[in-house]
C-alpha cells in the first residue's frame, strides 16, 4: 500500500472535510500523515494518522480581510495572508515530505506554498477544495459578488460582459502574488485561474451538482465528490435532550471576520419565536451575549448532533456548515459576510433550498422573515442531500485516488455520479 501526506490550512473548517477521506484511505490498508492545526493533532493522532502540526508561524498569520471595507480590499487582504502563509508552507511542505517520504501528497486549495511545494516535489499530487471553486465558465456567472445565473439572451450578455472585470479583477490581484510563490519554489509562472487549478493530478471538489451551477467545460482533473461531512467523535451536550420544540443553528466563522453580530441578530429576531437557537461561536467569545430562555451560545458544539434535530440552519454563508445542514435536508438561511460566502448564499437560494440576507442588510425583521420561508424549503434541501450520496464522498474520493484499490461495487458507485457521464 501506499504512503499519504495530507497538508491543511490552519482552520478547522479545512481539517474536518478531509478527515472521512483519510479515514477511507487509512481503512484501505494506506499510511497517512497529516500536517494540520496544533489543536487537532492529537484528535487526528487519535484515527491512527501521523499527525503532526503546521509550523506555527503560519498559524501567527490570521485572516484579517474582514477589515476590509469594500469587496476589492477584502480581496487583496486575503490574497496577502494566502502569500505571507505560503512563503512558509513551501519550507515546511518539503520537511515533511522529506519525513514522510509519501507516494502521494493531497493539499489543501487554500495553502498555495504547500501546493507549489507538492507540484515542484515531482510526484503524484492531488488538491481539494472545500469552498466553491473560483473557476471562469461559460454556464456560470462570474465568481464572486453572488450574482443570480444568466436566464436569456440579455442574461448572458450580462455574464460576457462582466466576467472580464469580475474574474478579471481578481486574477489580477492573485497572478503576480502566486507567481512570487510559485517562482520561490521553482516553478514557472501560470497566466490564470485555469493553470492553477489545473496544476494537481486531481482536484477533488466537495460539493456536488445542482448545489454547484452546471455546466459543461470542468477540467479533466475536477471530481465533483460532495462534501465529506465530519464532526469530531463526541456525546450530544447534554442539554441538548432537554430541548423539545424545534430548534434553529446559526454558525459562524472558523476563522475570525466579525460576524458575531449574525448572533446577536438571530437572538433578537428569534426571541419571541417558539424555537430554541443555539449558536456556535467557534472564533468569538460566547461570554460577550446576552441570551433569552431560549438562546444558547457555545464556542463549539458538534454541528451534526445539533442538525439531525434542527428545523433550519442559519450560516454565514460558510461551504462547510452550509452544505452539512443540507447534507442532512436541513433548509438553510444564508447571511454572507465576505469571502466565497457570497456565492454559497446565492446558491442556496438558487437551489431552492433556503433563503438569502446579504449582511448589509441584516435586521432582526429581515433575519425573520428569511428564516420563515426557509422552513418552507425542505424539499429543495432534500434534492440537493439526494445529490450530494450520489456524488460518492471520501469512498469516491479514495477511489479517484488510487483506482487499484477500488472493488466493482465502488467502481459502479463512481460511474454513476461522475458529472461528465
Amino acid at each position: 500500500m501506499s504512503r499519504v501526506l495530507a497538508y491543511t490550512s490552519p482552520a478547522r473548517g479545512h481539517l474536518f472535510p478531509i478527515t472521512p477521506i483519510l479515514d477511507e484511505l487509512k481503512s484501505r490498508g494506506h499510511e497517512v500523515a497529516l500536517r494540520t492545526l496544533d489543536s487537532q493533532v492529537e484528535l487526528m493522532r487519535a484515527r491512527g494518522f501521523d499527525a503532526e502540526p503546521v509550523d506555527p508561524a503560519i498559524v501567527r498569520i490570521p485572516h484579517d480581510d474582514y477589515r476590509g471595507r469594500t469587496p476589492l480590499q477584502a480581496q487583496k487582504r486575503a490574497v496577502r495572508v494566502f502569500c505571507r502563509r505560503a512563503e512558509v508552507e513551501v519550507t515546511d511542505l518539503r520537511r515533511a515530505i522529506d519525513a514522510v517520504t509519501p507516494d502521494l501528497v493531497l493539499a489543501d486549495i487554500g495553502t498555495w506554498g504547500a501546493m507549489a511545494a507538492a507540484e515542484a516535489w515531482g510526484g503524484r499530487w492531488a488538491a481539494w477544495c472545500p469552498y466553491p471553486l473560483p473557476l471562469p465558465s461559460k454556464d456560470a456567472p462570474p465568481f464572486g459578488p453572488g450574482l443570480k445565473p444568466a436566464s436569456g439572451p440579455l442574461g448572458h450578455l450580462r455574464d460576457v460582459a462582466l466576467r472580464p472585470f469580475l474574474f478579471g479583477a481578481l486574477e489580477r490581484i492573485v497572478r503576480p502574488h502566486m507567481n512570487e510563490v510559485r517562482h520561490s519554489a521553482g516553478l514557472p509562472p501560470i497566466h490564470g485561474a485555469k493553470d492553477m487549478f489545473a496544476a494537481p493530478d486531481l482536484l477533488l471538489y466537495m460539493t456536488a451538482e445542482p448545489f454547484e451551477y452546471p455546466r459543461r467545460d470542468w477540467p479533466d482533473n475536477v471530481r465533483l465528490i460532495g462534501p465529506c461531512d465530519w464532526d469530531p467523535p463526541q456525546d450530544p451536550p447534554a442539554w441538548l435532550d432537554d430541548i423539545a420544540g424545534p430548534i434553529v443553528l446559526v454558525t459562524t466563522s472558523s476563522e475570525f471576520q466579525d460576524d458575531g453580530r449574525l448572533v446577536r441578530t438571530a437572538i433578537e429576531a428569534l426571541a419571541g419565536e417558539p424555537v430554541r437557537v443555539i449558536a456556535t461561536l467557534p472564533s468569538g467569545d460566547p461570554r460577550a451575549f446576552d441570551t433569552p430562555p431560549n438562546a444558547t451560545v457555545v464556542d463549539f458544539a458538534p454541528h451534526g448532533h445539533i442538525l439531525d434535530r434542527a428545523a433550519v440552519a442559519i450560516t454565514h454563508g460558510g461551504m462547510g456548515a452550509t452544505q452539512k445542514a443540507l447534507a442532512r435536508g436541513v433548509p438553510v438561511c444564508a447571511v454572507p459576510f465576505g469571502r466565497d460566502q457570497f456565492e454559497v448564499a446565492r446558491r442556496v437560494e438558487h437551489a431552492g433550498a433556503g433563503t438569502r440576507v446579504p449582511a448589509r442588510r441584516l435586521t432582526p425583521a429581515r433575519l425573520r422573515d428569511a428564516v420563515q420561508r426557509a422552513m418552507r424549503c425542505h424539499d429543495g434541501a432534500g434534492r440537493i442531500a439526494a445529490a450530494y450520496r450520489a456524488a460518492g464522498g471520501a469512498a469516491r474520493a479514495a477511489d479517484e485516488l488510487f483506482p487499484d484499490t477500488q472493488n466493482a461495487g465502488q467502481m459502479a458507485g463512481a460511474r454513476a455520479s461522475s458529472v461528465r457521464d
